[in-house]
């Protein structure tokens, strides 16, 4: 069995469409997979029902946008397992038009600088919920301006290092509400790519927020970083998951679906867990 809780479709910032995700999944040997677009569940929903057809799973899950409200810093925690998504909408909504704002005034400041219109970076996210930095990268490519989704040009204008970034970043809700929400929704919060947004340091705040657990088989993590999340987990009885946050050809670096898996014993404690928060609503 080979199992990647973390890819993204069309709908957010991937390349490639739910059809083809789940077709590529099944030819690797992937039988069980999340669908965590960002804001977004409607791929999850679909997924599910596609995938019924090609004898893959599709747990349901969402890639949840938040603010740290200590370091100011953007979370992503992932929500699976929902049983009732329809009270997760509002914040969705709420994230996808935030990223939409920030989106434009990003598409602006860019524009200004090299000569892309708005109109060809809209083009460039047909079917996706949002305005993401890699859409506006693929109107770049467009033009003949860089050959690449990610790299120096990349950096340039979305690294908070670089001193001519255009990164505005969306207002999304604080962490705890989010992780509130998911509770309430009797959905199981997962923390996504820890070192991505150095969020390691608020591990312990998240716990006591309720953190159900920690993503630790992912691309942005080293070997170390692994070992270093397995050990706190295990301290803080955390659920641990693996996912390739599959994005096609806006991934950054090569990455397939299920090069990143989650551990067979970490499926089962992972739907294990579901099934006593079911017991326990009883």
């Amino acid at each position: 069995m080979s199992v990647d809780l973390h890819c993204h479709t069309k709908l957010s910032n991937s390349s490639m469409g739910i059809d083809d995700l789940i077709v590529l999944a099944k030819k690797r040997g992937v039988d069980t997979i999340a669908i965590t677009d960002h804001d977004c569940q409607a791929g999850s929903v679909r997924g599910k029902i596609i995938a019924a057809r090609r004898g893959v799973t599709v747990i349901p899950g969402v890639e949840l946008s938040a603010i740290d409200d200590k370091t100011g810093r953007q979370v992503h925690i992932l929500c699976y397992h929902c049983d009732s998504p329809e009270r997760i909408e509002e914040i969705c909504h709420k994230n996808t038009a935030a990223r939409k704002k920030a989106g434009q005034y990003m598409i602006l400041k860019t524009a200004q600088r090299y000569p892309i219109t708005a109109e060809l970076v809209m083009k460039c996210a047909s079917g996706s919920t949002g305005i993401f930095e890699e859409h506006i990268m693929h109107a770049l490519i467009e033009c003949g301006l860089t050959q690449n989704i990610h790299g120096e040009l990349y950096d340039e204008l979305f690294s908070p290092d670089s001193p001519d970034n255009v990164i505005v970043e969306p207002k999304f809700l604080p962490v705890s509400q989010v992780i509130e929400a998911i509770h309430g929704a009797g959905g199981i919060a997962v923390l996504a790519h820890p070192y991505k947004y150095n969020s390691v340091e608020s591990l312990d705040y998240y716990v006591s927020l309720g953190l159900d657990g920690v993503e630790v088989w992912c691309p942005s993590n080293s070997p170390e970083q692994q070992e270093f999340l397995l050990s706190y987990a295990k301290k803080k009885k955390l659920l641990t998951i693996g996912g390739s946050d599959f994005c096609g050809m806006y991934n950054n670096g090569v990455v397939s679906i299920g090069d990143f898996a989650t551990p067979d014993e970490s499926l089962k404690a992972l739907n294990d867990y579901k099934a006593a928060m079911k017991k326990k609503s009883r």
